[in-house]
């Protein structure tokens, strides 16, 4: 499989911070950026042909989105997570999914199998093609219209928060094809358990889902150690 990551990220009307935002996340997801990198302004400032002040609206943007991490006298750096630090935010991550999912109305309604399945479909052909940040992007949104169907705005919403906080950990199942295709084949899974009742089934495999990628993360931190 060609895996591509080097599409065009730039779009018509897209404010410069924002491009530059999207880039620099994508470096992270892909892995060309690695944990405890260094984002200087003059560094970004020689890749993007934008001003300062686009360059510094972009780190505090990423920085709310809990990817980057600013300290006064050291600049920016990409998030690097310890052991410990993973755990702690995959155990929130296991609670609030687990509580989304135990809170969707079963059977799910048809027009929801619907979206999802459409979701699931494109999915599969950003896997095949290799076009990695369409896997990404699918991924992500998969997963926000299941839980959004848990009918508690605040709650997706702090799912959301807590699948950025662990894109360094998300990031290292990118480049595997064995590891999407298991997770392709486990949203199949939860479509098929929304036209069931059995909610505790549902999120005991939303919680399963989460498992894979969390392991790799933690042994190959204590592996670097």
């Amino acid at each position: 499989m060609t895996i591509d990551i080097d599409k065009d990220v730039s779009e018509d009307g897209v404010h410069e911070d924002l491009r530059i935002v999207r880039a620099l996340e994508e470096d992270i997801i892909f892995g060309r950026l690695a944990p405890g990198t260094r984002l200087t302004e003059d560094s970004l400032l020689s890749r993007f042909p934008v001003t300062r002040h686009f360059v510094r609206q972009a780190l505090v943007q990423l920085e709310q989105m809990g990817i980057i991490v600013r300290e006064r006298n050291k600049g920016a750096t990409v998030r690097s997570l310890t052991a410990e630090e993973v755990r702690q935010i995959y155990d929130v991550r296991e609670l609030v999914q687990r509580q989304a999912a135990l809170w969707i109305p079963l059977p799910a309604p048809d027009w929801l199998i619907e979206q999802l399945m459409a979701i699931h479909e494109e999915h599969g052909r950003h896997i095949e093609s290799g076009y990695l940040r369409g896997v990404h992007e699918t991924n992500d949104r998969f997963h926000l219209t299941l839980f959004g169907a848990c009918g508690n705005k605040y709650l997706v919403q702090t799912i959301e928060l807590y699948m950025r906080f662990s894109l360094p950990v998300r990031a290292n199942s990118m480049s595997e094809r064995a590891s999407l295709d298991i997770s392709h084949s486990q949203h199949r899974l939860m479509i098929e358990m929304l036209k069931g009742r059995d909610n505790w089934v549902l999120a005991q495999l939303c919680v399963d889902h989460l498992q894979p990628s969390k392991r790799r993360y933690i042994e190959r931190v204590a592996g670097d150690a």
